[in-house]
């Protein structure tokens, strides 16, 4: 379905994408530590509800 070519292409720039993000956010770790605090709890609260959704869901099907 692919050719070769495209396999390495896509391989490396999965590669290069993923160096290139994490090399970003380790610059700007204290900005996000600064102005982020607390975040965490939106991500906990935002799973939670999804959770009691899907259990609702299973609950009444």
């Amino acid at each position: 379905m692919f050719s070769k070519g495209q396999w390495v292409f896509a391989i490396l720039f999965a590669v290069v994408f993923f160096v290139v993000i994490a090399y970003t956010y380790r610059r700007d770790l204290k900005l996000h530590k600064k102005y982020y605090k607390g975040t965490i709890w939106v991500l906990i609260a935002f799973i939670s509800f999804i959770a009691f959704i899907a259990m609702l869901k299973f609950i009444f099907m």
